[in-house]
């Protein structure tokens, strides 16, 4: 958890650049050859295996190979684990492997294949007049340099969860500041003298979950950490402001125990699923656990979007997958009729109802079926409309190391919050100016 020393960032740069200069002169290739021959009309889904997706697979499938006469599509399965699907779509891509056709990404990948050259120009298979239908935070983390290179399959959120019986208790409404958020968590500690028992849980540890949490408290004080315009502002007051506001939970409110530090999102589900906390930050997922019969807070449960400056709407890290086509593909067009097929309404309402995938196209949340079988899909809607991407650029798995090192340093108390900032904003800098030269290599 400690920061990088001068020496070892400039070994980091200098390891950034060859990656990255590898990545720019990826040139299209023929690509391996597949099993099979040229005029087979079989394509390949490649995805992470889904819980309980199993049957809505297998039926989505079928129906679009009615559709097309003659298709088939064929499913590879990967492990749940983004990074091992992330290690493998880079491994292969590299190579320019055309063994898989259509596949699964992680919201935050598309910039960083787009620039390698992986990804086909998906532009034209979703009109301008039909982008209106998608959720706007993932149609802009699907494009780089005025191009989309993925469509949104299903979208995710994070989400404040909180005691409904203890807040009642108390007299408290949801909190919708930060302000709010304190002092209900301390009357409440205060109030319940339960030593068991925390103000408010997150994923602290040194991981990608810390930037998804720091994400939304930065954009609840009115900061970004890249702005439109791609200029690093991390030494923005809001910034300063969010960092400290997270640190005092542990060390000056003391509402978050210090095993935060080394929190993920399992573990802070678990303390809340066990009656050990008052509010808790983590993904929609955790609510179909929390309503479980073996759940001690079952029915206790409350949702809402996370707290924020007054006059400052909370904002939600942006979290889902995308569906995209790969650039080396032999069978392009059929690719992208598959992808057309998949992210169309039928096919994410039929996910939604029997999976509880949140939908990507914001009309659904309207329908009747959606309202009568996943009242929970409909009741997020606030919060999945007003998400906010990470920072959206083909390097950004490089400026989230830079960013978890130093804001888990921060909130150990390894580092002061100002020199750690100001050392993340060098550093993402010059991580920047390799991006740019980069496009610049490609783009001749």
């Amino acid at each position: 958890m400690a920061f990088i020393p001068k020496q070892q960032n400039k070994m980091k740069l200098l390891l950034i650049v060859a990656f990255v200069i590898i990545f720019a002169c990826t040139v299209e290739k023929n690509g391996s050859k597949t099993q099979q021959a040229q005029n087979d009309s079989t394509i390949v889904f490649k995805h992470f295996k889904l819980a309980n997706a199993r049957h809505a697979f297998q039926q989505a499938i079928l129906q679009f190979e009615k559709q097309n006469p003659g298709v088939k599509v064929k499913e590879e399965i990967l492990p749940s684990n983004s990074n091992i699907q992330h290690q493998f779509y880079v491994t292969s891509l590299e190579s320019g492997s055309a063994d898989f056709d259509v596949f699964l990404i992680d919201v935050i990948w598309a910039p960083e294949f787009s620039l390698a050259g992986w990804l086909e120009d998906l532009s034209a298979l979703i009109p301008e007049e039909e982008r209106i239908q998608f959720f706007s935070a993932p149609l802009r983390a699907d494009m780089y340099q005025g191009k989309l290179y993925a469509v949104p399959w299903y979208i995710d959120a994070g989400v404040l969860y909180y005691r409904k019986d203890l807040l009642q208790k108390y007299g408290f409404s949801p909190p919708v500041s930060f302000d709010d958020l304190v002092h209900q968590a301390q009357t409440i500690l205060n109030g319940e003298q339960n030593p068991t028992l925390n103000g408010f849980l997150w994923q602290g540890k040194q991981y990608e979950g810390l930037i998804c949490t720091a994400n939304e408290l930065i954009s609840g004080f009115g900061g970004k950490i890249l702005d439109e315009n791609g200029r690093v502002r991390l030494t923005d007051n809001a910034v300063r402001s969010a960092l400290n506001w997270l640190k005092d939970c542990i060390y000056t409110h003391r509402i978050s125990p210090r095993w935060v530090l080394s929190a993920d999102e399992e573990s802070t589900r678990l303390s809340f699923l066990n009656g050990n906390a008052v509010f808790l930050r983590n993904w929609p997922y955790c609510w179909t656990f929390f309503q479980r019969e073996e759940s001690k807070v079952r029915g206790m449960v409350g949702t809402a979007p996370m707290p924020a400056l007054p006059g400052i709407n909370g904002k939600s890290t942006l979290g889902g997958w995308q569906l995209a086509v790969n650039r080396f593909s032999q069978k392009k067009e059929l690719a992208k009729r598959f992808v057309r097929f998949m992210a169309s309404p039928e096919v994410q309402l039929q996910f939604a109802i029997q999976v509880g995938t949140k939908p990507t196209r914001k009309p659904l949340y309207e329908d009747p079926r959606l309202i009568k079988e996943q009242p929970f899909i409909v009741q997020l809607f606030p919060i999945l409309k007003n998400t906010v991407p990470r920072p959206v650029t083909p390097l950004y798995p490089q400026i989230s190391q830079i960013l978890q090192i130093e804001f888990s340093a921060i909130l150990s108390n390894i580092r002061a919050v100002e020199p750690a900032l100001e050392s993340a904003q060098i550093q993402i800098e010059h991580v920047l100016e390799i991006e740019k030269l980069a496009f610049d290599k490609k783009s001749k």
